[in-house]
């Protein structure tokens, strides 16, 4: 099979939003002026080389190689282990951790650009880190002295690496169902018994230990979620010292076979009597896995953005080559990306894929801004569901795309187009299918506000499309009127879905579509934050033309999606 083709990092994309998109330096103003937008360009751009350098040339060959088990023991194709430590001495573990936990505390923003590099260039490789990240926020919430000393302190500096232990056999999205049981020692550690199941990174041979963050019941505890606790279980046991003994009781069962991610090893773990240290209270578990799992929803909507832009570039660069039929009033010997439709492929996948970026870094900054201010807590925790849904939903739309550009050449594996199809599948799924996060958005955020966030959404469009109109530009005036016309149709539909309070059935039934709604809708809103911008600015970019292209691609290709799913939520459940 062919290497995958080389992976160019968007630096400009990242240096327009954290900059100019959002008419303020995001950075600038997360940090209190200690980084600019300038700043994070650059570390951007420094990601980008190394991604491109040291991970990227990985995909192909984990892709193919996969994990391995042998007598217990996980191993990773030649090259992972390598490209690790490159990771962690190059320092962007403890770059991306919180100050709080002992890391560097880089903003969300810049966050968001970190995770698309790292996932683009190897979705596989990526999720090590996604997960661990993850453990971090987890630990740095909840943990006492001791784990924060033992185990978080070794998370934070890369030296180890941590997996999120939920699913049984039985207890998939019904956490409540779980069985695994924690029994307390006379020293006051706990002895773990139980079976998990689809484990990401759960063993390897990257890094010298790995830190199992675990939900299981106590003794005596309500059936339910409310019975559940989270408990620390480290691969080795931790001697007094900080060095490592014994091997805990933890066996590695089996590693799934999977459609994709093949270099990523989901394992099926066995705890038997496994030593564990409990986080936080008895039956507080699932309140602590859920900012682990917060993390990963969010970090699942840079992952697809990744996947997909990686997926665009390598169709790209084919179309940009490929000679095949005379392309419509095109000189003889244009490449197929001269072709009508391959060119409007190619802008059906980057015009989302832009939407995509700008939203996750409008999501990380707000989150950031969240520790401080209530209203972007609540805005920002709204938009956690649908950046993880809708991101991961029109990802599998733009890699699918990507193979159709190809046309009989996609479906070859030899020019690996389809293995960012079958990688990018699983993200609407795990932390949570796009109906659990469709579920949590309609139930526990809007229903329960009565739409307030909804409604502050709409009226930061309603702002811009006012800014738009002021703008003497045919690509303004058009933004602004397909804009404005999808938030008429967005409130009917948050009307509509209000209205069916009392009868559940019907607003979960459409729970999805509304989420979709809303994802594409804030997709063309970040399209016209991009034209104000580039028509305010007083330094024109070579960049300007091209995204006023895009913005005019999206608003008549993409934002007409929100009337039909309008329609769609306005019908309820049928039975």
């Amino acid at each position: 099979m062919a290497d995958a083709s080389p992976y160019t990092p968007p630096v400009e994309d990242y240096s327009f939003l954290f900059a100019d998109a959002f008419g303020v330096d995001l950075v600038a103003r997360a940090t209190d002026g200690a980084l600019t937008a300038e700043d994070a360009t650059d570390i951007i751009a420094g990601a980008g080389d190394f991604a491109a350098s040291v991970i990227a040339p990985l995909q192909t060959l984990g892709d193919t190689a996969g994990a391995r088990l042998e007598d217990g023991q996980v191993t990773l194709p030649e090259g992972f282990a390598a490209a690790y430590r490159a990771f962690v001495e190059a320092g962007w573990v403890s770059a991306e951790a919180p100050e709080s936990a002992g890391g560097d505390g880089l903003p969300g923003a810049v966050r968001a650009g970190l995770g698309e590099i790292w996932n683009a260039s190897n979705a596989a490789f990526a999720l090590c880190w996604l997960l661990s990240q993850g453990q971090i926020h987890a630990l740095d919430a909840a943990a006492s002295p001791e784990i924060r000393e033992t185990f978080l302190t070794k998370l934070v500096s890369g030296e180890w690496t941590g997996t999120m232990n939920l699913t049984e056999p039985e207890a998939g999205t019904d956490l409540g169902a779980i069985r695994s049981i924690a029994t307390p020692k006379d020293d006051g550690s706990w002895a773990i018994r139980g079976q998990k199941i689809f484990i990401t990174w759960g063993d390897h041979d990257v890094a010298d230990n790995i830190v199992h963050l675990v939900l299981a019941r106590t003794p005596g505890a309500p059936d339910g979620a409310k019975g559940l606790s989270l408990f620390v279980a480290p691969k080795f046991l931790v001697n007094d010292d900080g060095s490592l003994g014994d091997r805990n009781a933890i066996t590695t069962v089996a590693i799934e076979h999977k459609l994709g991610i093949h270099a990523s090893p989901t394992c099926v773990l066995s705890y038997e009597d496994a030593t564990g240290y409990l986080v936080g209270e008895v039956g507080g578990g699932l309140a602590g896995m859920f900012v682990m799992m917060n993390s990963a929803r969010a970090g699942m909507g840079f992952q697809a953005t990744g996947i997909a832009d990686r997926a665009y570039q390598q169709a790209n660069t084919y179309a940009s080559e490929r000679l095949q039929g005379r392309a419509l009033d095109r000189p003889a010997g244009a490449p197929i990306a001269e072709h009508p439709d391959v060119r409007r492929l190619l802008l059906s996948m980057s015009t989302k894929i832009f939407a995509m970026r700008a939203l996750g870094v409008y999501v990380g900054d707000l989150l950031d801004r969240g520790e401080s201010d209530p209203a972007a807590s609540t805005l920002g925790d709204f938009f956690v569901p649908i950046l993880k849904g809708w991101t991961t939903e029109d990802a599998q739309q733009v890699t699918s795309e990507a193979v159709q550009v190809y046309g009989g050449m996609g479906f070859i594996e030899e020019t690996g187009a389809a293995q960012y199809y079958r990688d990018v599948r699983i993200t609407t799924i795990y932390e949570g299918t796009t109906a659990v996060q469709s579920n949590d958005l309609v139930g526990r955020k809007l229903i329960r506000d009565n739409g307030a966030a909804a409604g502050e959404l709409f009226d930061s469009i309603d702002e811009t499309v006012i800014k738009l109109r002021s703008l003497d530009h045919p690509t303004a005036s058009r933004t602004a009127e397909r804009l404005s016309r999808a938030v008429a149709a967005s409130r009917r539909a948050t009307a509509d879905l209000l209205g069916f309070a009392d009868s559940p059935r019907d607003a979960y039934g459409v729970s999805v579509p509304y989420l979709m709604l809303l994802g594409t809708l804030s997709g063309g809103w970040m399209h016209g934050l991009a034209v104000a911008a580039v028509l305010e600015s007083a330094a024109p970019s070579p960049s300007d033309a091209s995204r006023l292209v895009a913005a005019d691609f999206y608003g008549s290709h993409h934002l007409p999606r929100v009337y039909a799913l309008a329609e769609t939520v306005a019908g309820g459940e049928i039975a």
